[in-house]
């Protein structure tokens, strides 16, 4: 029988962490985490890592495992997932891999393309450049340089338009040369879900979570992370407006506000996301039991084909 993953997706604070734990048990399986935020050893409650009981409940793998020290990308993911997934089928007919890691999720599922290893210092660059002038001259220089990436892009996410910036002035090629947008064949079976709410109330849940977070210690956390501060994980929700605080730019009611918002608003990137994708399967209430039932059916045919 033809091995399978099972995708576990969804926007933050929606319960795919509770979710992920009641089906792989049901299954008896492991759980693969696919958040680019908690494979950091230094983040815990700003990353909303799972509580030491939720670990114990079920194998967790790629949590808290490189140090933001240590540069992580969706390329190097895809490879050691691949790697543990050839581990755990030796044992587990489905494996579960839960997060909301848009690009991790489909650097496993389908590959990414090889990308020229970082510069650095011309990441620190821009990233500069970014703080002191505006998103917009990078976005002008990126349509010179790669009139294909900037037509293609979300030019309001600075992050993926500092990314092609940065590839295409590191290598002179444009960016978008890299990306064959050619999937990979994989030798296991996908099966997606993914996790959504009434709107409402995931914006309840997602102010209730980030005043939990205040509550445990996110202040102090971000303190002791100021010598991260400016590498790309710390550019994370949560992390980047408590910095300001610190830097005295924002009270911390106000602070605490836009994480509020700044969270509720990546709520919605995420469901649009996903929802591109077309290949989920979307469920809006009594979660593992609906996605347990509905995995049953899948395999269940498959073994009738």
């Amino acid at each position: 029988m033809k091995k399978t993953l099972l995708v576990i997706g969804g926007p933050t604070a929606v319960g795919k962490t509770a979710c992920g734990i009641e089906v792989a048990q049901h299954f008896g399986s492991e759980i693969i985490s696919a958040d680019s935020r908690q494979i950091y050893r230094e983040c815990t409650i700003g990353t909303a890592v799972p509580t030491p009981d939720e670990l114990a409940a079920v194998p967790h793998h790629f949590i808290q495992t490189v140090s933001l020290s240590d540069p992580y990308n969706a390329s190097r993911f895809e490879e050691e997932v691949l790697q543990k997934l050839r581990d755990l089928f030796e044992t587990k007919d489905l494996v579960l891999m839960v997060g909301g890691s848009g690009l991790y999720i489909d650097a496993v599922c389908h590959g990414i393309d090889e990308l020229p290893s970082a510069d650095l210092a011309l990441r620190k660059e821009l990233h500069r450049r970014f703080e002191m002038e505006g998103l917009d001259p990078l976005t002008e220089e990126l349509k010179r340089l790669d009139p294909l990436s900037h037509a293609r892009i979300d030019l309001k996410n600075h992050m993926r338009v500092m990314k092609a910036l940065e590839v295409s002035i590191q290598t002179g090629i444009p960016y978008s040369s890299f990306l064959t947008a050619l999937p990979k064949e994989r030798p296991f079976r996908i099966l997606r879900v993914a996790m959504d709410m009434e709107r409402d109330l995931l914006y309840q849940r997602i102010n209730a979570r980030v005043e939990r977070m205040m509550e445990r210690g996110l202040l102090d956390e971000v303190q002791s992370l100021q010598a991260f501060r400016g590498s790309t994980p710390m550019k994370t929700v949560g992390y980047r407006e408590l910095f300001r605080y610190f830097d005295g730019e924002l009270n911390l009611d106000e602070a605490v506000d836009l994480i509020k918002r700044n969270s509720r608003k990546f709520a919605r990137k995420q469901i649009t996301w996903f929802r591109k994708k077309n290949q989920y399967r979307w469920i809006t209430s009594e979660y593992s039991r609906r996605v347990i039932s509905w995995v049953e059916t899948q395999l269940g045919a498959r073994r009738d084909a």
